[in-house]
Formats: structure tokens, C-alpha cells, sequence
């Protein structure tokens, strides 16, 4: 049993040596990559989709005429799916409802945890994918979401996990380096220490795996560009896009999930704060086609996603019109966008889809044997 905190990239070698399922025998990936992106934390289809009240023109008048529209997809409450951040995030994750326990935090009170494989742990299993080429990118004020990277099922987790990109796992870096480059004075070096270790702190889990190599010399390049004081790099929905897009012009991953979240700011009880928020998702989706479209790596041979947690409620009764919490119908009414490799362009599905089916679908489609989701694929979306 390990019991050391810090799991190094030379254990993670050493134990890819001892007959784990599916690591010495995985084949090498061939594709598509796939790109999931969160349109969180949490919209309406009536700021989002439907044309006319749209407030992201580029995804519902432009993207949409690139794939395939699914206006009716639901979170199912009958089968346990609850309409919050965390949680739906996990339902796309695992293609399950409940599929996390509350990892218990005095942080934290509402950190979860998976109880089975994510996708990034079903696709490192069967292929030959570096950790580094497996990515979450996350915001900062979601901390509860830093541990996603891999669940607790017994014949998956962390050898399969898939890395972070964010300011927290950047802040975890950069105080490491600060201490190791030393020149500081004693109640400097004070200072920076307890900075570090209260990030670490954050992370109860047994095992802390170590940010690999390639995510290392990323923030490295990342430092250098933007500093350590935090002051010149995007903050909010922005960051996330620009870590993406670092992302695949420095890591190329053929799977990474995009977690915004800036909508959720209505719950300060503007509502400038949600639609303005999702106008930046709209334009960071542009900017990410861009890059896909651009990239040798990724153009031809990618599948995108985009699809939001859950939903928002429509209550005009409520002093803030736009909660999420309470289960409601509305809250429960999703959507989402597919384009890409073998989807048909300008087509809108009309039939309900229920939200774990796509994890289903992402696993069917990157040639995945994902035995524990719960959802359908979704055959007819992709002919």
C-alpha cells in the first residue's frame, strides 16, 4: 500500500511494470480527439440556444450550422441526477447519476468525489495516452472541482488519472520554485511556505500525485510569460480559455474538458452577471475552434462537445430568477452542441436525450470499452 502523500512520475513508472489491467498491453490512440466544454456553471437554453434570446450568437448561429444541435436533453431526477456544478460535471464524466461520495472537507462542505472511472480514466486504460495528454482545465473559484482527475473504483484511479491545468495547480508550482530557487529572506521564505502548504492542504486525499513533467515545463513557460504576482494573466472564463488554448498548441491532449463557469455569478443577483458571462464563454468558444481549425493535430480529426452542467431555474417569483439548486424542471432542461468527425452539419435532434449518454457516446466514439456508464450512445446523432 502507498501511504506517502506524493505519488512521483517514477513510482507511476514503476508500478505500470506490475501486470495492471490494461496498462502494459494498452494500443496506441489514433483518434479522434475530443474536446468537451462545460457551458457552465449553469444556463438556460433561453440565453444560450434558442435564437432569439441568444446571448452566444457564435455558438447557436455559427457553430450550430457546423454539427448537430440536441435542444432536449434533461438531467433525469428520477434516477438521482441533482441540478448543481459538481455534480453535473460528474454525470459527464462518468455517464452516471450519483457517481461521487462526499470526500469530506474542512474546506470544503460540498467536495465530491468519484466513486467510477471518468472518461480520462476508461481512455488511459485502453490506449497508450500520457497523463499529460488527458486534461481538466478548471477555474479558480471552482476548488471543489481541482480533484476530478480520477475516481476511487477499484480497478481504475490514479495511475489512470488525467492532469489539471489551473491557477491553483499553477500557485502549487510556483511556490514550489520559489523555494527551491531560494534568496529569500526568513520571513519571506515563512510566508511562502505556508502559502504552499495550505494548497496542499486542500487536497485530503492519501495519495497527492505529482503534476507530471510536461505539466511542469508548461508552467514554466506559462511563468515566464505572465509572471508570479497574477496581475497580467486573464482571470475568470478568460483564464480558462487561455489555458486551453496554451494547452493545445504546447500538450496537444486528445481529450480535455473545458470547465466554465462564470454564469454562476447571477447568484450575487445580477442578472448582467449571467447573460455578460455568457457572452465571454461564447467568444472563448470561438477562439478555441480557431485553434482547431488551425492545428494539423486536431483539425479533421476531432470530435467537440458542448453541453452545460445543468440548468437554471425560470421562477419570476424568486429575488434572483435564476437558481439551480431546488431540482425544478427548468433546472433540469440541458442541452447540447456536437460537431465534428462523422457529425452531420446544420441538423438539429429533437428527440430527448437524457445527460449521461454523453459519456456514453464520447467512449463509443474515441473506441472505449466504458462498462460502467449508464447511458445510451447516441447512434443516431452521429449518422
Amino acid at each position: 500500500m502507498i501511504t506517502r502523500r506524493h505519488f512521483g512520475t517514477g513510482l507511476a513508472a514503476g508500478l505500470a511494470t506490475t501486470g495492471l489491467p490494461g496498462w502494459a498491453s494498452a494500443k496506441p490512440f489514433r483518434g479522434p480527439n475530443v474536446v468537451l466544454i462545460r457551458f457552465g456553471g449553469g444556463v438556460r437554453r433561453a440565453e444560450t440556444i434558442e435564437e432569439a434570446t441568444t446571448y452566444a450568437p457564435y455558438t447557436r448561429k455559427v457553430l450550430a450550422e457546423r454539427g448537430t444541435l440536441i435542444p432536449n436533453m434533461t438531467i433525469d431526477q428520477m434516477r438521482g441526477g441533482n441540478t448543481s456544478h459538481a455534480e453535473g460535471t460528474l454525470n459527464l464524466l462518468t455517464g452516471r447519476y450519483q457517481a461521487y461520495r462526499d470526500a469530506g472537507s474542512g474546506i470544503l462542505d460540498d467536495r465530491l468525489e468519484p466513486t467510477e472511472p471518468t472518461l480520462f480514466e476508461y481512455l488511459r486504460r485502453s490506449y497508450d495516452i500520457p497523463s499529460h495528454q488527458a486534461l481538466l482545465i478548471n477555474g479558480e473559484d471552482r476548488p471543489q472541482e481541482e480533484f476530478f482527475t480520477y475516481g476511487v473504483h477499484g480497478h481504475y484511479g490514479i495511475n489512470f488519472r488525467s492532469e489539471m491545468l489551473s491557477l491553483h495547480r499553477f500557485k502549487v508550482y510556483k511556490f514550489a520554485r520559489i523555494l527551491e530557487e531560494g534568496g529569500l529572506d526568513e520571513a519571506s521564505r515563512t510566508e511562502v511556505e505556508k502559502a504552499h502548504a495550505e494548497l496542499l492542504a486542500a487536497d485530503t486525499r492519501d495519495i497527492q500525485p505529482e503534476q507530471s513533467a510536461p505539466i511542469q515545463k508548461f508552467w514554466a513557460k506559462w511563468r515566464d510569460h505572465y509572471g508570479d504576482d497574477g496581475l497580467k494573466n486573464p482571470r475568470g472564463d478568460r483564464l480558462l480559455t487561455e489555458l486551453s488554448l496554451w494547452a493545445l498548441r504546447e500538450l496537444r491532449p486528445r481529450l480535455m474538458m473545458v470547465n466554465y463557469q462564470d454564469p454562476d455569478y447571477v447568484h450575487w443577483g445580477n442578472a448582467s452577471h449571467y447573460t455578460r458571462a455568457i457572452a465571454i464563454i461564447d467568444d472563448g468558444i470561438r477562439q478555441i475552434m480557431d485553434e482547431l481549425d488551425r492545428n494539423d493535430h486536431y483539425r479533421g480529426n476531432t470530435l467537440v462537445v458542448i453541453t452545460p452542467d445543468c440548468g437554471r431555474d425560470a421562477n419570476p417569483l424568486m429575488s434572483v430568477p435564476f437558481q439551480h439548486h431546488f431540482n425544478s424542471g427548468a433546472a433540469r432542461e440541458v442541452w447540447a452542441l456536437m460537431l465534428g468527425l462523422g457529425v452531420p452539419k446544420g441538423r438539429v435532434y429533437d428527440r430527448a436525450v437524457d445527460q449521461s449518454s454523453i459519456a456514453a457516446t464520447l467512449a463509443d466514439v474515441m473506441g472505449v470499452r466504458a462498462e460502467r456508464v449508464e447511458g445510451d450512445v447516441l447512434a443516431e446523432v452521429l449518422s
